[in-house]
């Protein structure tokens, strides 16, 4: 994170020095032109002077109290790490390929047909079509693409908007440890209290009894990820219906976050708004980067019934008001695209699991099954390293291939020491180099 003295010394040097003239001194034209520029010159060593002195007295960071617990994110210290060791880069989840020509080419040609000032503030009209006729075809739910889709810039804007727009201060959130690190942080931006239900491996299951035990009449809202990063792990029919049954019984909302939707490799994805009685309580969160592997682009969706979308667009509004225009447009047509497309994708990416997979386990890793996602957990512990982090820095530096430390996903850090993240969203050449570099370098100890 960039200092308060770091910003303000930029911006010092990058800003010219305008000196302050009153009517009594220089404007009223008596004294010479040269007499004015030593002045001015003077006041500017001057005012130069008081900021070298400022820069040799370090300055504290400044940050709300709301956020001073959070520093740079995970992802960004370990891809910075693999740029200075030169490491295969096997931890943060962005393809290192590119996404499908006709998505692109619609880019394009939105952009050159002049759809490039602000957009609806909640989504062109043939996007929100696009992505309810998209969510009919998922879930057999219709929705009015007008009041019940909100177009925002990206699957995390659209987390931040629901959680702002829908949750008070001092209202209960239930989360599943390990979760994406932008929930505990829009969450306390929000003055949410937070409660945790830890899944643990190797199935990550929900225990259910301290799932019921940790509703209470503060609880307002359950937010859930599935297919689920970090584990791979998938909610079941039978748990999300427990869910489901409890969120009913005690007035609680579902905020379910689904952008891996498109890559469930072993059970068919279930929208838990389309179980009877939850799409009235239900926001679904959803994004176009990782099913079209256009993670730059931030374009995401949140589909919710009308009482609730009134929430989600008023935080929307003031966060960010539109998303992208020629992107929203160029999103209508990849959402449009046939099925052939989600099929060849998931056959892709079970051959790049595979790789992944299989060579981690050769490795000598305890590996955990990964039902969805593009991601793989594993056990770390055979490698004799004290937690995830010491791994992780010693696998950049030592071995050349980056993973995610998993205890960054937990509020008791402690339960995710032992276990670290891989991704496979990367081309086949790159995932056998990186197994190829553990296989060489990493010993068990």
């Amino acid at each position: 994170m960039r200092s308060f003295r770091t910003t303000t010394s930029v911006l010092h040097h990058k800003l010219p020095y305008f000196p302050y003239f009153n009517n009594n001194t220089i404007s009223g034209g008596s004294y010479p032109p040269c007499f004015v520029a030593t002045i001015s010159t003077q006041k500017e060593a001057a005012a130069m002077a008081t900021h070298q002195s400022s820069q040799n007295t370090p300055q504290p960071v400044q940050v709300a109290k709301r956020l001073e617990k959070f520093k740079t994110t995970i992802f960004t210290q370990m891809s910075m790490l693999a740029v200075k060791h030169g490491a295969i880069n096997l931890g943060q989840g962005f393809p290192n390929f590119d996404g499908p020509e006709f998505v692109k080419e619609a880019a394009i040609q939105a952009i050159k047909d002049g759809k490039n000032q602000y957009a609806r503030g909640y989504g062109v009209p043939d996007l929100n079509s696009a992505v309810a006729e998209r969510f009919k075809n998922d879930t057999g739910l219709v929705v009015d693409p007008e009041k019940e889709v909100t177009v925002t810039s990206g699957c995390t804007e659209a987390i931040a908007a629901t959680i702002l727009g829908l949750i008070n201060p001092e209202d209960e959130v239930i989360l599943f440890a390990p979760f994406y690190d932008s929930y505990e942080a829009t969450l306390s931006m929000a003055g949410a209290k937070i409660k945790c239900i830890t899944l643990r491996p190797p199935d990550f299951s929900i225990p259910i009894d301290e799932l019921k035990s940790a509703i209470t009449k503060n609880t307002r809202a359950i937010l859930m990820n599935t297919p689920h990063n970090p584990t791979g792990k998938m909610f079941t029919r039978d748990e999300l219906n427990l869910i489901a049954s409890l969120c009913i019984e005690n007035d609680v909302l579902v905020f379910s976050d689904e952008v891996y939707d498109k890559l469930a490799f072993e059970m068919d994805h279930i929208s838990i708004a389309s179980l009877p009685g939850m799409y009235e309580r239900t926001v679904t969160l959803n994004s176009l980067g990782k099913t079209f592997s256009l993670t730059g682009w931030k374009i995401g969706w949140a589909i919710s019934p009308p009482h609730l979308t009134w929430g989600v667009r008023q935080a929307h509004s003031y966060l960010t008001f539109a998303t992208s225009t020629p992107m929203q447009h160029a999103a209508a047509v990849a959402l449009k695209t046939s099925d052939a497309y989600y099929e060849e994708l998931k056959r892709d990416y079970l051959a790049k699991k595979k790789i992944l997979e299989e060579g981690l386990k050769a490795v000598g890793f305890t590996v955990y099954p990964s039902s969805g996602t593009y991601f793989i957990i594993v056990d770390h512990t055979p490698f004799g390293l004290e937690d995830d982090i010491s791994f992780c820095e010693y696998l950049i530096k030592e071995v050349g291939v980056v993973a995610i430390p998993t205890s960054v996903f937990y509020l008791n850090k402690e339960d995710g020491k032992n276990l670290v993240r891989f991704t496979f969203c990367k081309d086949e050449g790159t995932l056998r180099s990186a197994v190829e570099r553990m296989k060489e370098k990493l010993s068990r100890k």
